[in-house]
């Protein structure tokens, strides 16, 4: 072992394992403050993090909807790719292999996606060109890489929304009738681009995830990921944001949103069952449905809504999140051992896409090759098919 390798395993894998269970033992009282916290203070916090990040960003001078290729990029891709597979392979048994990111699933939800009337004109294209109704599969996640209790994982939820039905030549060829949207629950990303990423993926795999903070220049996005990493009550009750951009149309930016309709919010648990996450959204749809608004946000501004700098939020004050479609989780129940097992012949890809709706910036451009070799290796590992999804799916244990 090199002295990096040995300050590695003797330091920084410590250290790493020893912040963490301080921040274990903070999330059993976040039940005391976290709600406080959140409504008064993570806003002025969060706004002063991203006001001092942009006070260092040198301005490209780009055009709306203008990308700008990173020095090395499928190299860099490639490197992501390599330390994501040697974790799977490291970590994971054949047949009980994860996903590396948006690892642990909720549930996999049948939901109707519904295009509203009357959009403004610059807005309707693609899927949304014309009101309509499609059939969807929504999986709800935890953060990953591992699918520890839900009170022990990184304090963030994921959203995967495959609306099927969809006319129109795709993206990719694995899929001919899908449009893939998705969010997590942080309004920022953690690294700004895939050259970032990469150093982040080797410390991840190094079990010292720290390191990655021992650069200051990533203090600031650590900083803005904890703000948005609560314990939090019920998945149904977030708000998830894309983080990175898609075009809609041509020569035209957008952001998504994802926002409950329902402002109701439960109570943090005190006492924390494995799978308390899932449990709260068993008794919310055992009640009724539940519904959220898909919203797009269009950039106006290329410097202050970057299309390669996924760290940092558009600003609403700018331009606002405008509603285009409903998306309705009908009154269900999915936690049988059968749907659980859906969500490994499933992929998501923001890829499986219109053209209209193409992905953009340097960590949606990655996704396309990352996405798409580490579902094979998943199911490779798992000895499962892919399978593309109609809607008409019956499951029985």
């Amino acid at each position: 072992m090199n002295p990096q390798g040995r300050f590695t395993f003797y330091v920084l894998r410590p250290l790493s394992d020893f912040t963490l269970w301080l921040w274990h033992i903070e999330r059993r009282f976040e039940f005391l403050y976290r709600r406080w916290f959140d409504r008064w203070l993570r806003p002025p916090l969060f706004s002063a993090a991203q006001g001092l990040q942009n006070l260092f960003r040198r301005n490209e001078h780009l055009e709306l909807a203008q990308e700008k290729l990173l020095d090395r990029e499928e190299q860099l891709i490639q490197d992501v790719i390599d330390e994501i597979a040697k974790f799977m392979r490291e970590n994971w048994l054949p047949g009980a292999v994860q996903r590396f990111g948006n690892t642990k699933t909720y549930g996999v939800l049948r939901a109707e996606f519904t295009v509203l009337d009357d959009l403004p004109e610059p807005l309707r294209h693609g899927l949304f060109a014309e009101p309509g109704r499609y059939p969807a599969w929504v999986r709800f996640s935890g953060p990953g890489p591992y699918a520890p209790p839900d009170l022990e994982d990184f304090g963030q939820c994921s959203v995967g929304i495959k609306v099927m039905g969809v006319p129109g030549p795709k993206l990719m060829e694995d899929e001919q009738g899908t449009q893939d949207l998705i969010l997590v629950t942080p309004a920022s990303f953690v690294t700004p681009d895939i050259r970032e990423n990469a150093k982040m993926q080797r410390w991840v795999r190094a079990k010292a995830p720290l390191g990655y903070a021992f650069n200051p220049r990533h203090w600031l996005h650590l900083v803005m990921q904890l703000l948005y990493s609560p314990m939090h009550a019920n998945p149904l009750e977030d708000q998830y944001y894309s983080n990175v951009p898609f075009l809609l149309g041509e020569g035209q930016a957008v952001q998504y949103s994802l926002r409950p309709k329902d402002r109701r919010r439960s109570r943090i648990p005190v006492h924390a069952a494995e799978n308390y996450l899932r449990d709260a959204m068993v008794r919310t749809l055992d009640e009724g449905e539940w519904a959220f608004d898909f919203m797009v946000q269009v950039q106006t501004d290329s410097h202050r809504m970057p299309l390669e700098n996924a760290t940092v939020k558009w600003p609403e004050r700018l331009s606002p999140y405008v509603p285009v479609a409903e998306l309705r989780l009908v009154r269900q129940r999915f936690d049988s051992d059968a749907q659980l097992r859906f969500a490994d012949v499933l992929r998501y890809n923001p890829w499986h896409s219109l053209a209209e709706h193409r992905p953009l910036g340097s960590s949606n451009r990655a996704r396309l090759r990352m996405y798409w070799e580490l579902a094979k290796l998943r199911q490779r590992m798992n000895a499962v098919d892919h399978v593309e999804p109609t809607g008409q799916e019956t499951f029985e244990d």
